[in-house]
């Protein structure tokens, strides 16, 4: 998935880098009085840059050179000029607040835009994409973006007014010397066209190695315990310091040719414009007197002139970094890999919660299947369970049954409706998942079983938490249910962590349960707290069950052992006990204490 995105990166064509710039600029649509208004402000600085040589030749031709000293009228001159620096200190930072306030706001809707675009997307992207390039485009892409708004575009438009206005000043001080010092304008065109097509080489491979660190790091972090334990530190350690050294390589060749085509570049071109105006100065001062305040002013209004294109130059570097940046932001937005989308048939309510598997296939990357003609019923109230060897797909049916995946073969029933014709709420309020691994939020202890549900009491926290024997131990803790949680609820047991996300799906009060291994990672003393919840929580409600402790759904109403993605027994516990077959040996093999 990297190697394919930064390769559809790097061969960005033009009309797609144009689509992507429209597409980022669609963002101002939003902010167009306050855009209007910060252009006219740099309309103002850019007039108050125009004028204020002109002041300065008027006093260097009319007073300083004649030796004229009218106090009154040069006073006026510094009055004037320094009311104007003061007016341009002004307005210039009224100017920079209005594009950062603009930049911050463009920047945090699309942050807005992504972060909800992430939530409607299916699990098969989240299988693909790397975690810390995920985050990577939330954070340091769409910082770019804001870097982009707050310098290249203040900086385009001034500069655009910048040019313009000095050209003109040119013009009307001498339209031959003007025309001259316009000869060098396709030089300059060429130097910003090179720069801007080997730049963004440099920019795209630039992110793409940023986000490969980033996600080198996301991952290194989220597993430290496996890599301290196997004592992987040196490996991740080297291959951090290649992908660094790459990092670092894109950057120096980068700086290199900002090195050599921004500040030289201009500085020659300013060098030839200078001998330009003052061999043309010089020739005039063969015929007749030069007014020294016209060489000044127009010496200036040039050094200006190739100042704005300096800084356009080198904002380029950043533009080519936005529009990379926004090109992987919108290919999030434009992901494809979406949640299944459901009919939503308006009256579709579960009402008896009764589960049909219908010669239902499926396969994660649509070629090799890991369900195979998979059919069974779970009436209303009865609990099914599901076992067999790793790699068997009985997370795959709970990952169908959840809709956390497409399927196109077969039908999934409840309540002799289709699946896909409920409304994802409605399937969602209805059904109570409990996974192997269960995740806590940073917070405390009642928000994480309510998980910030303002409808949910307090009442019917601590009642949920005594349902699953959960409030045993949450009450010896110093602030029981107020109890701090850090990050994924490192400073409780597994076991812990699982009576809590138990309370968590009784709160709910759900039709149908789904329990994924839920007493896999739990100690013999937690199992035993739990197995009396665990049975009222099957009372009256549909139950698919995955079990590693084939002790724990002896009382189960079916139970389907798959192999392969195939159902290849089918029974209750003591039926299949007598067929001698698969489930029989799984079971032998763990009474006698091996794993299975």
């Amino acid at each position: 998935m990297n190697e394919q995105v930064n390769d559809d990166l790097l061969t960005m064509t033009g009309k797609e880098h144009r689509q992507v710039l429209k597409r980022l600029m669609s963002y101002t649509r939003f902010h167009i009085p306050l855009l209007t208004l910060t252009g006219f402000l740099v309309l103002f600085v850019t007039i108050i840059d125009v004028v204020s040589p002109l002041i300065i030749r008027k006093f260097l031709d009319d007073y300083l050179t004649p030796m004229n000293f009218a106090y009154k009228a040069i006073t006026i001159l510094v009055s004037t000029y320094i009311g104007l620096a003061l007016a341009k200190v002004i307005i210039w930072y009224f100017q920079l607040f209005f594009f950062q306030k603009i930049a911050f706001q463009i920047v945090e809707r699309i942050r807005i835009d992504i972060f909800s675009k992430l939530h409607t997307l299916g699990m098969r992207y989240f299988d693909k994409t790397p975690a810390g390039s995920i985050v990577s485009r939330v954070t340091n892409d769409t910082e770019a973006i804001k870097d982009m708004f707050i310098n290249v575009l203040s900086t385009a438009i001034q500069s655009l007014f910048m040019l313009i206005g000095m050209y003109v000043a040119m013009f009307a001080l001498d339209v031959q010397l003007a025309l001259y010092c316009l000869a060098l304008f396709p030089l300059i065109a060429f130097i910003i066209i090179v720069y801007r097509k080997k730049s963004s080489k440099f920019y795209r491979a630039k992110r793409e190695k940023l986000s490969q660190l980033n996600a080198n790091i996301s991952e290194s972090i989220s597993g430290m315990s496996i890599v301290q334990q196997f004592n992987q530190e040196r490996r991740l350690a080297r291959e951090f310091e290649v992908i660094n050294k790459d990092y670092y390589d894109v950057g120096m060749k980068n700086i290199k040719f900002n090195a050599l085509l921004l500040g030289p570049a201009i500085d020659f071109i300013y060098a030839i414009a200078v001998v330009i105006i003052l061999g043309f100065f010089g020739a005039e001062s063969l015929i007749g007197p030069v007014a020294i305040g016209t060489i000044y002013a127009f010496v200036s209004y040039f050094d200006r002139f190739l100042e704005a294109i300096y800084n356009v130059m080198e904002r380029l570097a950043m533009y080519q970094e936005a529009i990379t940046a926004a090109a992987r932001v919108f290919r999030i937005m434009d992901e494809t890999e979406e949640v299944p989308a459901q009919e939503d048939v308006a009256d579709a309510k579960i009402d008896k919660a009764k589960i049909e598997f219908k010669n239902v296939s499926f396969a994660y990357d649509g070629e090799h299947d890991v369900l195979k003609n998979i059919s069974f019923t779970a009436e209303s109230g009865q609990t099914v369970a599901l076992v067999g060897h790793t790699g068997s797909g009985k997370s795959s049916i709970i990952n169908l049954m959840m809709r956390f995946y497409e399927f196109e073969r077969g039908e999934i029933l409840i309540d002799d409706r289709s699946i896909k014709q409920y409304p994802i709420r409605e399937l969602r309020q209805k059904t109570g998942l409990v996974l192997q691994d269960s995740f806590m939020f940073y917070g405390n202890i009642r928000d994480n079983i309510r998980l910030y549900n303002a409808s949910i009491s307090n009442q019917e926290v601590e009642d949920a938490a005594k349902f699953v024997q959960a409030d045993r131990f949450i009450q010896t803790l110093n602030e029981t249910y107020d109890h701090k949680v850090i990050e994924r609820g490192a400073s409780f047991s597994s076991g812990q962590r699982q009576l809590i996300s138990f309370a968590r799906t009784v709160v709910t009060n759900p039709q149908i349960l789904v329990l994924d291994e839920a007493t896999a990672n739990i100690d013999t003393e937690t199992e035993s707290l739990i197995q009396t919840g665990l049975k009222r929580m099957r009372a009256g409600r549909t139950t698919i069950a995955i079990a590693h402790r084939l002790s724990t759904i002896k009382d189960a109403d079916l139970i389907l052992v798959l192999s392969k993605g195939e159902i290849v027994e089918r029974g209750t516990h003591d039926e299949l006990l007598q067929m001698g077959g698969i489930y029989h040996s799984m079971y032998q093999l763990q009474n006698s204490g091996m794993d299975v």
